[in-house]
């Protein structure tokens, strides 16, 4: 079932969202070579804490930490820990934070130090395919409209659009109803309504789309092993068009 929020459930999914943009602006500029994922991890949760708020991935399902730190080839779910980011590294932070009782969530794939150029290119694509699939987020448009817009964009520059982890909707829980995939057919789908806030997130790879999960039971890959991007924004559907309430002060 679809939960359609109210306007003071918007609010609140706001300030928890504006909680989560300023802690990936902290890890902005906290990511340089020789950090540890793990010290960025600690870092984030402190700040989080020091607003009064959760960290909303610890302890969910049992996984340990408070961001998703997918590196390179990782696409989602990279556990923080003792791996040093390197120059020429990118870094997917995936951050939710709850305050509340009401969630925020959002991701950025953070370039370290000199990276390839096609590798840059990868991190703008995808940043624009979540702006693409945004544009969509209209009341009277089709969930399908928000995928397509992403499909079709990645694809035109070769990349492959990862089908096995999709975006979604949030509130109260951290994962609602609906799934929200960055592919699919215009026109087609769950009708958009305003009241409705969505993750949108696309994950971009560079080669393959396929992906699978590594033993951790975490962290889940590229295929082929080429570089993938992530980035992620809580979405409100209103009246007026999309609102994004993942916005830094």
């Amino acid at each position: 079932m679809i939960i359609l929020k109210s306007k003071r459930e918007i609010e609140y999914i706001r300030e928890a969202g504006r909680i989560t943009a300023n802690a990936l602006q902290l890890m902005k500029k906290l990511a340089k070579p020789g950090v540890t994922t793990g010290e960025l991890d600690q870092r984030c949760e402190e700040y989080i804490r020091s607003c009064g708020a959760f960290p909303s991935c610890k302890g969910y399902y049992g996984y340990p930490a408070t961001i998703c730190a997918s590196v390179n080839e990782e696409v989602v779910h990279g556990i923080p820990g003792r791996r040093k980011l390197k120059d020429g590294d990118i870094i997917s932070v995936d951050l939710v934070v709850n305050k509340n009782g009401y969630h925020g969530d959002s991701t950025v794939t953070i370039p370290i130090g000199h990276v390839d150029p096609a590798v840059l290119q990868l991190l703008k694509v995808t940043e624009e395919c979540l702006y693409k699939g945004i544009e969509q987020a209209v009341a009277g448009n089709h969930l399908g409209d928000i995928g397509h817009a992403v499909q079709s964009y990645a694809e035109s520059f070769g990349y492959g659009v990862v089908r096995d982890y999709v975006g979604h909707g949030i509130g109260t829980d951290m994962h609602e109803e609906p799934e929200v995939p960055n592919y699919g057919v215009a026109g087609h789908g769950e009708l958009l309504e305003p009241g409705m806030v969505l993750a949108i997130e696309p994950m971009i790879n560079m080669g393959t789309e396929k992906v699978r999960q590594l033993k951790n039971g975490w962290t889940v890959v590229t295929c082929d092993k080429k570089p993938a991007a992530h980035f992620e924004h809580t979405v409100a559907i209103t009246e007026n068009g999309p609102e994004i309430l993942t916005l830094p002060e």
